[in-house]
């Protein structure tokens, strides 16, 4: 039996973070989940907790954006190769989000299906 993940959802919308709690609490994947409402919060909590197994991000955020984060974490060793899953209703941003790290991207509204999906292509990475 592999090791349950431990996620960090990064959203500054509580609807969306209750929502991706619920997806996530269903994905026998999933063991932990941690929340933060935005990029400054979660780099903090990424310092503090350690041991993240995948990042959700969103992109429009205040304090830092979803892009100011990736691009703060590419220059922390210990937390550039935590995979990040970019969740948007921004399109235009993808390129932009792949070109400072993220590994993934999904369009808002998160389908519970796609998203499993690339929970499963990562838990098979780790």
């Amino acid at each position: 039996m592999t090791k349950k993940m431990k996620i960090l959802t990064v959203d500054d919308d509580f609807i969306n973070l209750k929502l991706l709690h619920s997806i996530l609490n269903k994905n026998s994947l999933v063991g932990e989940i941690c929340e933060a409402k935005n990029g400054l919060e979660a780099i903090n909590l990424l310092q503090e907790v350690g041991d993240i197994d995948l990042i959700l991000l969103d992109i429009k955020m205040p304090i830092m954006d979803g892009i100011e984060f990736l691009d703060t974490i590419q220059s922390i060793p210990e937390l550039h190769k935590i995979p990040v899953i970019v969740l948007t209703t921004d399109e235009t941003r993808k390129t932009e989000a792949f070109n400072n790290g993220a590994f993934d991207f999904l369009v808002k509204p998160i389908r519970e299906a796609q998203l499993s999906l690339k929970i499963e292509k990562i838990a098979q990475l780790l």
